[in-house]
């Protein structure tokens, strides 16, 4: 089968991953992520189409702000590379021991690469699993049976009728609608809400949250342990143990 590598050759100001960062892209799949969000989904088309022209490599300069819409800021140069591959692979998963036994509610709102890693990552056990996204195709065809799925083409509007016990993991594929989302949980009660992105990004939501009229400081942002990196799985370990040690606090107490 073929495939195309997108790499990440270089960055400048504030960017998703670093250079070096690979993903490989099939006609049907892909495997690892250079970040996510509008970045990744045109990248991904990008490679579709030179997989259709069997074209030998491409490079370009994406900038993030202007190009994207998003609010990172900075600019990213990619490089497609194509490859006849056998197989293709699956990422390894990991899993984490649980020490309570009341499942906590937790929304996981986006089906992309880390919102898989993070349902993956999650001990049944432990979290009453809510996943959301705009649409059925998002999500992957295999769906643990404990995780409830909900396609919503206004994932904001099903926030605020979200249960004031549960918490909130924000990471969709667009900038906007995790924005909307922000406001729509700051208008209403919500045991935590964490919201993946940079500092910029922080900085940014938070100046706009706050402007019209909702004090932003309830939200985590960046989520995760910053020293594990910027992997899917990494993200996805910082935030649960994160979870699980709120959660054996609580216990505690």
């Amino acid at each position: 089968m073929s495939a195309i590598w997108v790499q990440i050759t270089a960055t400048r100001g504030s960017a998703p991953r670093d250079a070096g960062t690979a993903m490989k892209v099939t006609p049907s799949a892909t495997e690892g992520t250079i970040g996510g969000g509008a970045l990744e989904h045109r990248a991904i088309a990008t490679a579709r189409r030179i997989l259709a022209q069997r074209s030998e490599e491409h490079c370009e300069t994406i900038p993030l702000g202007p190009g994207l819409g998003q609010c990172c800021g900075g600019a990213v140069s990619l490089r497609y590379t194509f490859e006849e591959c056998a197989t293709d692979s699956a990422a390894p998963t990991t899993h984490y021991g649980l020490t309570h036994s009341t499942p906590t509610p937790l929304w996981i709102w986006g089906a992309g690469h880390v919102g898989r890693a993070v349902v993956q990552a999650c001990p049944p056990e432990a979290f009453a699993l809510t996943w959301i996204d705009s649409a059925r195709d998002r999500f992957p065809v295999h769906v643990p049976q404990h995780v409830t799925v909900l396609p919503a083409a206004d994932m904001p509007r099903l926030a605020i009728r979200a249960p004031p016990t549960a918490h909130h993991l924000i990471f969709t594929y667009s900038h906007d609608i995790d924005l909307a989302l922000c406001a729509a949980l700051l208008g209403r009660n919500a045991a935590s809400i964490g919201l993946i992105g940079s500092a910029t990004k922080r900085t940014r939501f938070f100046k706009r949250l706050r402007a019209t009229g909702l004090d932003p400081a309830p939200i985590l942002c960046p989520i995760g342990d910053k020293a594990l990196g910027k992997v899917p799985d990494r993200i996805a370990q910082g935030v649960v143990q994160s979870l699980l040690a709120a959660a054996r606090t609580k216990e505690t107490a």
